[in-house]
């Protein structure tokens, strides 16, 4: 192609091609390099990529600005790195690993976070400037690698999602847009920008109360645990309905096969449970009455196979009971576990009927 360069970007581009193998490997080893330093801190980004400048991106380069470049080497962003982080918090923790990796040239680094323009959310990107260490290379053959600068930018999803659209508007170009139309553009990147923050802020609440709740958990304070996906999934990793599971077992000396008992949450929260101390109680206070419950159940028959949910599902059959919601209160249990099925209510009228010969206190 035809570039509009004068001899000294003609220069230029010919220190390009011959640089193209140095910045080729370059690229990958810098690539493979931080995501090794990522996976080491545990720290997921939502997406990372690397790559080389094209001859024409390049070009359109040197025909602007071409002059403030003595040689090829002081064109700092040829080989690129790009990391898009989910939270905002997280670029400066993918910083501070660039900075442990790499070695990073401080003066030519920019961070455009800082510049606080009306417009400027979509770029509000981290560069850094950096070399590779002779700790991740240090070959002789190649000694360029150790000496050419790479650019990292390291973003949040949103900024990214809003840097692709604004630069796929074109909005910047020659043709001047309308006030109006340019105000838009700034306020969605606004609205945005306040979502990124947002996000950030709802992640440490989030942390924060996860914290809490373990803590409360660990000195059994299970009253103030709310009842929930996470912390029942938790409550659950104690084994809670473990020894009642035994005792049904043993009535005609069953196995009992896994099952999962995370439906029952929805039971729990049904019957108007709000915290794992609501539901530690249940086992404690109940599970005699939900043995015996088996008991009338399981006793004249010759089941040797049991699911391990037979413990909590007898606790909440027995609650229903106490609390005097007949058929109708165990119909609803079965229409929570499997759907509103025409057999519901005939089962819970059953169960309801084997009940009655028992006592619950």
């Amino acid at each position: 192609m035809n570039y509009q360069l004068d001899m000294h970007g003609e220069m230029l581009m010919e220190q390009y091609h011959e640089r193209i193998p140095v910045y080729e490997r370059l690229s990958h080893l810098a690539d493979e390099a931080l995501r090794k330093a990522l996976d080491a801190q545990y720290v997921k980004v939502t997406a990372m990529e690397h790559r080389i400048k094209t001859e024409a991106s390049l070009a359109g380069k040197l025909e602007l600005k071409g002059g403030k470049y003595q040689t090829i080497d002081d064109v700092t962003d040829i080989v690129g790195l790009r990391v898009v982080t989910f939270y905002s918090a997280d670029v400066d923790k993918v910083a501070a690993i660039v900075n442990e990796t790499f070695v990073v040239d401080r003066r030519n680094s920019v961070d455009k976070r800082k510049q606080h323009r009306l417009d400027s959310f979509g770029y509000n990107s981290l560069h850094y400037i950096c070399r590779l260490p002779k700790t991740i290379v240090d070959d002789p053959n190649m000694p360029l690698l150790n000496e050419l600068l790479f650019e990292i930018q390291m973003r949040t999803a949103l900024q990214h999602v809003w840097s692709t659209l604004d630069h796929d508007t074109g909005y910047k170009g020659d043709v001047k847009i309308p006030h109006e139309y340019l105000r838009q553009f700034n306020r969605m990147a606004g609205m945005l920008e306040l979502m990124d923050e947002e996000f950030s802020r709802l992640r440490n609440v989030l942390v924060d109360y996860r914290r809490q709740m373990l803590a409360l958990e660990a000195t059994g304070q299970l009253d103030s645990v709310d009842l929930n996906d996470e912390t029942f999934r938790r409550y659950l990793e104690t084994h809670p309905f473990h020894r009642l599971n035994q005792r049904i077992a043993a009535i005609n000396q069953a196995e009992l096969y896994p099952m999962p008992i995370m439906p029952y949450l929805r039971v729990l929260q049904d019957l108007g449970m709000e915290t794992l101390g609501e539901v530690n109680r249940l086992v404690e206070e109940c599970s005699d009455d939900a043995y015996r419950l088996a008991v009338s159940q399981l006793g004249a028959t010759d089941l040797d196979i049991l699911s391990e949910n037979i413990g909590i599902q007898n606790l909440c059959y027995v609650y229903v009971l106490k609390q005097g919601g007949g058929p109708a209160g165990l119909c609803r249990i079965f229409d929570l576990l499997n759907g509103n099925q025409p057999d519901n209510m005939a089962i819970a009228k059953k169960l309801f009927e084997q009940a009655q010969k028992l006592s619950f206190e």
